[in-house]
């Protein structure tokens, strides 16, 4: 049986409108310190973390939560027997506490990360760095926030 136009266009016409409506994802509102040490445990296991070799600049007061420029490195050589395998991001308050995974290797140069993240709400963030001997190394910075981002209004 031949499609008419009429009814392709029509068919057509029906899929787009049902393109246009919203899927809706459920997340909690307000995260807890217990959800940054999930997600740190799904990237570290039950590996020890140490402190140290990690280097986080961020500002410690920001006026917007929208755009918090944010750079990490990591004292490394980054030669193939030594080098960062990458870095991962948390944080405690927003939605989601996992910002960020980056990954690198000896080819990068330096073990370094610049970005820009949301803050919801004033909160610690958290950087870890795998090492080619599989250790974690990290550090953590107490951000002040103004101006919370990451949040809806509710009417």
């Amino acid at each position: 049986m031949r499609t008419t136009r009429r009814q392709f266009l029509s068919l057509a016409g029906g899929v787009t409108a049902a393109g246009t409506i919203p899927i809706i994802t459920l997340r909690p509102l307000n995260a807890t310190p217990a959800m940054l040490n999930t997600a740190i445990r799904n990237v570290v296991g039950e590996a020890p973390i140490r402190t140290g070799k990690v280097k986080i600049d961020i500002p410690p007061l920001v006026e917007n939560g929208n755009t918090v420029p944010m750079t990490i490195s990591v004292a490394s050589p980054m030669t193939a027997d030594d080098y960062v395998k990458s870095i991962h991001v948390f944080n405690e308050k927003n939605p989601q506490p996992n910002i960020g995974n980056f990954y690198l290797g000896p080819w990068a140069g330096r073990a370094q990360i610049s970005t820009r993240i949301r803050l919801a709400d004033t909160q610690k963030v958290v950087a870890i760095a795998r090492l080619s001997d599989d250790t974690f190394w990290q550090v953590t910075a107490d951000v002040v926030v103004t101006l919370a981002a990451c949040t809806e209004e509710v009417n």
